[in-house]
């Protein structure tokens, strides 16, 4: 079957197959690139469970591939990983190289409602009503056992997309999420310059708040959050953990929020833990 997608490079990896891609994407009308960690069950045809990856500020689609080391337990369990380019590239929109001091530029995975951002910057769309629907029609993926974690800014969103779309993913975990970006000079700045300054339109994409706005628990199986204690931006007051756990309190949400000692921001972190979230999601999609 013939795809919409430019096979960039692949390597076998586990039994399975580490590939990389690229595709003309309609929602942020710029080219995206994405990679894809197919098990073996999956390279002979079978249709898997996968877990979409959010990375944070500085990634590509190929950071956590290379650093996270979650392929072989991956191979292992049958689960298929899925990372995004974490922001629309090439748009020369003024102001766009700043995304790194986590100005606008950066992706957040929301849609951009400001000008000059509004045109590309759709990441939210990109990923819920284009990507995902590709990779179930082109690729041995079950789009009806998608489970969504991610890192920083893409613990945000994994966190507020898996609240925002009840139903498309069935299982959720973060590692040092944003976790409340409303009160944090990070989300503040981004959301200012995406969203306006409407603090109702905030909280739409606030995980804290989407959380305290639940009327029931919608992970009742639970949901899997790592924070490591020697996180500078922990203690700059830019993920607020502590906000998500009050909400999942307050509306009888399982949260495990295992507060790590000694870990830092970084994927040697990620690497500590990697396995107990893929476990984590395996469990909840009958992997």
């Amino acid at each position: 079957m013939s795809t919409p997608f430019e096979l960039l490079t692949a390597h076998a990896c586990f039994g399975g197959a580490q590939r990389f891609y690229k595709h003309e994407a309609r929602e942020i009308g710029l080219p995206m690139k994405f990679s894809v960690y197919l098990p073996p069950k999956a390279v002979m045809g079978e249709k898997v469970p996968a877990l979409l990856y959010l990375a944070g500020l500085t990634c590509t689609e190929e950071t956590f591939m290379t650093k996270a080391g979650a392929q072989r337990l991956a191979a292992e369990l049958g689960l298929a990983l899925i990372a995004p380019d974490t922001s629309p590239r090439g748009a020369n929109v003024p102001g766009e190289a700043e995304a790194w001091d986590f100005g606008v530029g950066a992706g957040f995975y929301l849609n951009a409602q400001q000008a000059p951002w509004e045109q590309h910057w759709r990441m939210e769309s990109y990923l819920i009503e284009e990507l995902l629907p590709l990779l179930g029609r082109y690729l041995p993926i079950d789009t009806q056992r998608l489970g969504i974690f991610g890192h920083s800014m893409g613990g945000h969103g994994a966190l507020t997309l898996a609240l925002r779309h009840p139903g498309v993913f069935k299982s959720l975990s973060a590692f040092a999420p944003i976790a409340n970006p409303m009160n944090c000079p990070w989300g503040q700045k981004a959301f200012s310059g995406y969203l306006g300054d409407n603090q109702a339109v905030w909280a739409q994409h606030d995980a804290s708040r989407l959380m305290a706005a639940q009327g029931k628990p919608p992970y009742p199986a639970g949901i899997l959050v790592d924070q490591g204690l020697a996180d500078k931006f922990l203690h700059e007051q830019q993920l607020l953990p502590e906000a998500l756990e009050a909400a999942c309190a307050q509306v009888g949400q399982p949260l495990t929020l295992r507060r790590q000692a000694g870990y830092d921001h970084g994927y040697y972190f990620i690497q500590s833990f990697i396995d107990d979230h893929l476990r984590h999601h395996a469990a909840q999609l009958d992997a």
